[in-house]
């Protein structure tokens, strides 16, 4: 299709071709007026092809990711003195767990790109041009010809998923519109769901033909599309599709266009876990085979020989902090790098306290989500029979039992002793050492004092606040340093890491087949890194309902809590939770925390209600803006809006 119009290519950054491989993704072209102009040569075509990247690079982890915010993993306070995100609207998705969605002005809104969301249909546009034009070019050798239009099918396909996940039903936008089309054509409708996973997996079939398997010049690609890439986020494609929410979900029987077409499916298909789990099987071949591994923290010469406990907490914390470059297990990250660490930190010395803007640390874990983590038996702490559930709010020393873990003598509660590795990976709480800040020394380590305004790590003020008492410490990387200044060691978030492709093949297994050899394989190479028992040893030897591992059904409760606590506050379970229509069941529940302003560990260890979920049916999909309903009528609501 031949455009003749002018094209507005919005700037936001300057091209260098010599720049290096963190500035490759990041950058659009300068100066770019027309389309024949921009695919004139080898150069700027490349240049455009940046531009189809650049929205991409903007979907990273962050304040601004739907599933990071609105899963109930992290509160935020909405009575902060002043803003500590750089202003207001950056908190707003996090208050929506309060019922804040509206349809004047949606937040969050990747739909019209407003409101934190990124402009995905301009994107999808933008992918469109560059497919349509990318033979003007006479310089560009075939094979890399090849390479790029893979690479821009595969955007193409993510950024319909990415609105698929949160609209449902959307318009596919196979191709863009000619400049004299009539009102009714860009009058466009909403198409089926199954039709448009249909066409996502379809350009990601065709994509990873002409992808490279792995990135062979990390110095200047890293970041690019590669095959393995492509075959992993297919995987996460099928898997979505055959999930309840979009698998036969009653719910949505009379969500329909206005000619009458049905836009979700009614009924259940088995062969579509059959599908996914194919795919699945296929990504983990393609990863291993390439050297993809579950990570395993190798110590710098600067740090001393550490305990087996402590290297089993890096193993686990540094699998999405470690450089991308040295992390065999990260399948796919942005260039963009995780811009919160912060948020994440609790205070630990003197110096902090002095320099309180350095470490806000309002990222707050409720209760119920330190509760979700295992026993060290690995089991749920509600099912461990040597697990006092019971008594887990009574106060009591930590001693020898948790060492490393917790400071010896703290008085504490009972439930945060006696747990897995990645509860003390993943989060800092009152009384918990803290492997990092300048301070790797295994029998000297800092340590978490939580309890009162005069601690250290509690309320100084109604601003560098956690209203919890539970700090994400996972989102830290143990090499940077808060203190009178601070020093932030960067790392990329993981999209897809080996662990959590393992854990969708297993429950994709499960699902067809039920349990079994396979499906205990690999839920239990991610156990074993963590630290903990196989399924069947734990369930067998410690679990008050020794048989759940047995069924479908049980086993299901299992993969999902495994994955809700291995990829805890990387912006999955807000997705996960969604497909596997659970959400409204997980935050049925008041988010709580402890009383933080409470000086002894009596008064403290009181839980607190920080705020009572809103969540309803109508809160899995995201409302379209109501003027864009005005303009369109043939565009239909999402349900319950």
């Amino acid at each position: 299709m031949k455009f003749s119009i002018r094209i507005l290519i919005g700037l936001t950054g300057l091209l260098s071709l010599l720049s290096s491989c963190k500035k490759y993704l990041d950058v659009t072209p300068d100066n770019v007026a027309t389309i024949d102009y921009a695919f004139r040569n080898r150069n700027e075509t490349e240049n455009y092809l940046y531009t189809c990247y650049s929205t991409l690079q903007n979907l990273n982890i962050g304040v601004g990711d739907a599933a990071f915010t609105s899963s109930g993993e992290l509160f935020f306070p909405s009575t902060l003195t002043e803003p500590t995100l750089g202003s207001r609207d950056a908190e707003q998705g996090f208050h929506l767990i309060r019922g804040t969605q509206t349809t004047d002005r949606p937040a969050l809104n990747y739909w019209n790109g407003e409101q934190l969301g990124q402009p995905i249909f301009k994107a999808i546009r933008r992918c469109n041009i560059f497919l349509e034009n990318i033979n003007k070019p006479k310089d560009l050798p075939q094979f890399e010809r090849n390479r790029w239009i893979a690479e821009v099918k595969f955007l193409k396909a993510y950024y319909h998923f990415y609105l698929l996940r949160m609209y449902g039903p959307i318009p596919l936008i196979k191709e863009n519109l000619a400049i004299d089309a009539n009102t009714e054509q860009v009058r466009v409708k909403r198409d089926p769901v199954d039709a448009g996973f249909d066409y996502i997996v379809s350009l990601l079939d065709e994509a990873a033909v002409d992808l490279p398997t792995t990135i062979e010049d990390p110095a200047q690609s890293l970041g690019r599309i590669t095959k393995v890439i492509a075959l992993a986020v297919k995987a996460e494609v099928l898997t979505t599709q055959a999930s309840p929410f979009f698998n036969g979900n009653t719910d949505y029987a009379a969500f329909k266009n206005p000619d009458g077409e049905l836009l979700f499916p009614q009924t259940y298909s088995a062969e579509k876990w059959n599908k996914a789990m194919q795919a699945c099987k296929v990504a983990v071949e393609a990863a291993e085979v390439n050297n993809f591994a579950l990570y395993k923290f190798i110590a710098p010469g600067n740090l001393p020989a550490l305990p087996g406990r402590l290297k089993t907490v890096m193993d686990i914390k540094q699998s999405i902090t470690e450089n991308w470059e040295q992390n065999p297990e990260v399948i796919w990250a942005l260039n963009s790098t995780f811009g919160y660490q912060s948020m994440a930190m609790p205070r630990l010395t003197a110096a902090m306290v002095q320099n309180l803007g350095g470490a806000p640390g309002n990222f707050a874990v409720p209760i119920v989500m330190a509760e979700l983590f295992y026993s060290k038996n690995g089991v749920p702490i509600n099912e461990d029979r040597t697990f006092d559930y019971r008594g887990r709010y009574s106060i009591e020393a930590a001693g020898d039992a948790d060492q490393y873990y917790l400071k010896k003598d703290y008085q504490t509660i009972k439930m945060h002793m006696g747990r897995e590795p990645r509860f003390y990976a993943d989060l800092a709480f009152d009384g918990s050492n803290y492997f990092g800040n300048g301070q790797t020394t295994p029998e000297n380590l800092l340590y978490v004092q939580a309890r009162g305004g005069t601690s250290i790590a509690g309320p100084k003020d109604n601003i560098r606040v956690n209203v919890s008492g539970y700090w994400p410490q996972k989102l830290v990387k143990y090499q940077s340093v808060f203190a009178a200044e601070v020093t932030q060691s960067a790392f990329r978030m993981p999209l897809i890491r080996l662990a959590g492709l393992y854990l969708m093949y297993a429950e994709t297994m499960n699902e067809v087949n039920g349990p079994g050899t396979e499906v205990y394989k690999y839920i239990d190479k991610v156990r074993e890194r963590a630290g903990i028992p196989g399924v069947q040893a734990s369930w067998a030897g410690f679990s008050s309902n020794p048989g759940k591992a047995n069924s479908k059904e049980g086993l299901r409760q299992i993969i999902q809590q495994e994955r809700r606590i291995e990829l805890c506050f990387e912006g999955r379970a807000g997705w996960d939770l969604r497909r596997w229509k659970i959400m409204q069941q997980v935050l049925s529940s008041p988010l709580q925390g402890w009383s933080i302003q409470e000086a002894s560990a009596e008064g403290y260890y009181r839980q607190r209600t920080m705020a009572i979920p809103v969540f309803g049916l109508k809160d899995y999909l995201w409302p379209i803006k109501y003027d864009d309903l005005i303009v369109n009528p043939n565009l239909v609501q999402n349900p319950y809006w």
